[in-house]
């Protein structure tokens, strides 16, 4: 076998199902191909790749390449559509199988299938890899899975899962002659017309892409710090790298495995005990698990206005409340501040995104799917299923039988950010004003508001009263 390994959102060698079939081949070529329509305008006005999952996508190309290169192979990054480049190379080397991992967005399954139509005859081998249970773990049939979360918890926990993910190999087969001639240095953020972001030190993300960072972090989280054993209790932070796992983005670019996580963690368990903690973090990789079995199920209804429930009737209304939520200037500061830490480094935490995303839906009336396409371009931990997945549940047009998911957003910045510290932190211009007013400076005068070059908020729901300064 003459072998081409088509890296995507599984930029890891380790528990890599389609790199263990590749490894009696003869010869083997590893690619990515970076596809320049990414970095286009979608139908949403914005990009489906931003400065800050790009930046997060290039450092883990490179630690992906220097562990290939520790192994006697290289990997070639091609910028081109796939089923132009992925044909190519395999004729251009005489190679006769791809193996790549199986992919479950509409988009990117129809990509796979231009790619096959291409290939002339040549196997594509797409081998199972990026869930927590393959399809035959399941409980039952995938058309038979419940579509509430809780149901298909139950249904999973019936069985103890067993998982055992099998490590990088030390070696992998050479190049094919002449490929060496086709390594080009990684293009950088500059060159793909994104610019260079700046390092913000308050940034609850202070990581790198790629596997090596991962690992760190897994080995961290669980066994250095043993955060893990508190994060029932620190789950809901905003401030700081250590109030979650911060596993997400590596989870979405591939660079970690659900499945080692989850061997890791009952590993753990069976060492120091289990416990709250250690049950809510199982959750949430069972969530990952049920969007993606869920974006499987349904396809591309998950990216339509009524989502699954196509009789319901969400707004499709963009105006400029949906620009100044973009960009921070709604004049909640809650709100606002979440949305600056995510135009400035690409992450937002679990409370916020739920309360900026209930916000765009029910205070401002807007398009849920614009607020889904905003974070698709912003965040380092973007995940299509997940993504989408939480934006149709908070709209009321997901799987859950409950229609929206209204927060009071008031009420959740008294109750997660009790003393403003996070509100301070991302809007300098609040930070000088008496801590009681620094989540409501709409009771402030125009005059004051002007001084502070910060908007006004005009109208004020009535389910906010009871939260106000109770000078108000």
């Amino acid at each position: 076998m003459r072998a081409l390994l088509w890296f995507k959102q599984d930029l890891r060698l380790d528990d890599h199902p389609a790199l263990q079939a590749a490894l009696s081949a003869q010869c083997l070529l590893p690619v990515f191909v970076f596809d320049p329509t990414q970095l286009q305008t979608c139908a949403f006005g914005t990009r489906r790749l931003g400065v800050h999952r790009a930046r997060f996508l290039l450092e883990s190309l490179m630690a992906l390449d220097g562990a290939l290169r520790q192994r006697g192979s290289h990997l070639l990054v091609v910028s081109g559509a796939p089923e132009q480049v992925i044909p190519r190379l395999v004729t251009q080397f005489g190679l006769d199988r791809v193996l790549t991992l199986e992919e479950i967005a509409p988009d990117e399954r129809a990509q796979l299938a231009r790619v096959q139509d291409q290939l002339a005859g040549v196997v594509l081998q797409q081998v199972p890899g990026n869930n927590l249970l393959n399809v035959e773990e399941l409980p039952c049939s995938l058309e038979q899975l419940p579509q509430v979360f809780t149901q298909f918890k139950n249904m999973v926990e019936e069985r103890l899962h067993v998982f055992q993910p099998r490590p990088a190999p030390d070696r992998l087969p050479s190049l094919p002659d002449g490929a060496q001639a086709l390594l080009q240095p990684l293009p950088s953020l500059s060159r793909l017309g994104l610019g260079e972001p700046l390092s913000v030190p308050a940034s609850a993300f202070p990581f790198s892409g790629g596997e090596t960072a991962a690992q760190a972090r897994l080995r961290d989280y669980l066994w250095s710090s043993q955060g893990v054993r508190h994060y029932k209790e620190t789950r809901n932070g905003m401030v700081g790298s250590e109030y979650s796992s911060k596993f997400s983005p590596w989870l979405a670019s591939g660079s970690l495995s659900a499945r080692r996580v989850m061997a890791e963690l009952r590993r753990y368990e069976a060492q120091y005990g289990g416990n709250d903690s250690t049950y809510w973090l199982w959750l949430e990789l069972l969530w990952r698990d049920f969007f993606r079995w869920t974006l499987v199920r349904h396809g591309s209804a998950l990216f339509k206005a009524g989502g699954l429930k196509a009789t319901e009737h969400a707004s499709q209304r963009v105006d400029q409340d949906f620009e100044r939520w973009c960009h921070g200037r709604t004049g909640m500061p809650l709100v606002d501040a979440n949305m600056r830490e995510l135009a400035a480094t690409g992450f937002m935490s679990n409370r916020g995104r739920q309360v900026v995303a209930s916000y765009l839906i029910n205070d401002l009336e807007q398009d849920w799917r614009y607020g889904a396409a905003w974070f698709e371009e912003h965040l380092i931990d973007y995940d299509p299923a997940s993504n989408w997945g939480n934006w149709a549940y908070l709209a009321g047009v997901g799987c859950d039988p409950r229609h929206k998911r209204a927060f009071n957003a008031l009420r959740q910045a008294r109750q997660y950010d009790p003393d403003a510290t996070f509100v301070s932190l991302w809007l300098p211009e609040l930070r000088h004003l008496p801590q009681h007013l620094r989540h409501t400076p709409f009771l402030l005068s125009q005059l004051q508001l002007d001084a502070l070059s910060y908007p006004r908020l005009e109208n004020i729901p009535e389910n906010w009263r009871p939260y106000l300064p109770k000078a108000a």
